[in-house]
């Protein structure tokens, strides 16, 4: 597709959207009672978007596609690479199928595109020198093992009784009320342990290979090195101190395996059905796309996935407005000059 949308790009080629990140409602003061409940129930918000994919993705990979728990008792090479091949599948569906159609087809060209560099396909810092053959390796060879090995251990657990199993027939309210509250915390836990990730020798022995990925493509999302891959999906983990099914644990893991993907296109929005000259355009905005753009622009804002507020709250907040850049350059040179 050729490049015959018109919109306005800096000397450095790059767009931002009209419309900046902004704190959800939930989290805004004062609150506005319509513009929570259109987070929350409107198409494209909190329940019917996005979450809601993954979640989805999530109970019905534990419905049709996971061994029984009796199966799962013993730990058994049959049913653990079983799992390996559902995540990887469902992975390669997800970052394989945005790649094809955004990087390879190039099917909206540089619409809705933050920058109008591609993907390096000659560059010594990535494996192959090439980019997306190096985030493809990451993600399969180790993204997909360690998440595959938590999944894993958590049935294992959840089978043994381990860690107590909250049970469907008796707690049917608490279980979807457990399902519906995994975005937020999924947000909450990738914050703190992104931050954490930028600690200075914890960056310098694992992030940076996930900050190699300037220019961000599908595949960058789960392109990490296996320390972080170890620190980003350890949120599975909270379902062994809060009360649980099984359930829980898969679709919280599969929300951190597939979530990525989207927010690392590079793309704020996916174009369905172009129509520049009649106006029948259909697009679907990409959650967060922007925010964790100018993560891996700046390095040091934008830490969380923008649900839960906390970039806000300790000062690392930055929604591409000329405004918060001065704030942020202003606070690096008092670092540097302290």
């Amino acid at each position: 597709m050729a490049d015959t949308y018109t919109e306005p790009r800096d000397s450095r080629g790059e767009w931002q959207p009209e419309e900046l990140p902004q704190v959800v409602p939930l989290f805004r003061w004062p609150l506005k009672i319509v513009g929570i409940l259109k987070f929350l129930f409107w198409p494209g918000g909190y329940l019917l978007g996005w979450n809601s994919v993954y979640i989805g993705v999530g109970v019905l990979a534990w419905l049709f596609l996971t061994p029984s728990l009796e199966r799962m008792a013993s730990f058994r090479l049959d049913w653990i690479a079983l799992i390996y091949l559902r995540n990887a599948a469902l992975l390669t569906f997800f970052a394989g199928g945005m790649h094809l159609r955004l990087y390879m087809k190039r099917a909206q060209g540089n619409h809705f595109k933050y920058t109008n560099k591609w993907l390096s396909t000659d560059n010594k810092k990535f494996l192959f020198r090439n980019q997306t053959k190096d985030n493809i390796f990451w993600n399969f060879a180790s993204g997909c093992v360690i998440w595959t090995g938590y999944e894993a251990v958590s049935h294992w657990a959840f089978a043994n009784e381990l860690i107590p199993l909250v049970s469907w027939s008796e707690n049917p309210i608490y279980i979807i009320l457990i399902l519906l509250a995994i975005g937020f915390m999924r947000d909450m836990h990738f914050y703190w342990t992104h931050r954490f990730s930028h600690w200075k020798p914890l960056y310098k022995s694992a992030h940076y290979l996930h900050h190699k990925n300037v220019n961000i493509g599908p595949w960058s999302g789960l392109s990490m090195h296996p320390i972080e891959h170890i620190l980003y999906m350890s949120g599975i983990l909270l379902h062994w101190v809060i009360p649980s099914h099984p359930i829980h644990a898969l679709a919280h893991v599969m929300h951190a395996g597939l979530s990525p993907t989207p927010g690392h296109t590079g793309f704020d929005k996916f174009v369905l059905k172009a129509g520049q000259q009649d106006n029948k355009e259909r697009s679907v905005a990409v959650p967060g796309g922007y925010f964790h753009y100018l993560h891996h622009k700046y390095f040091t804002v934008n830490f969380g996935g923008g649900m839960v507020p906390f970039d806000k709250w300790f000062g690392s907040w930055h929604d591409g407005s000329p405004e918060i850049h001065e704030i942020m350059m202003a606070r690096r040179k008092r670092k540097k000059s302290a």
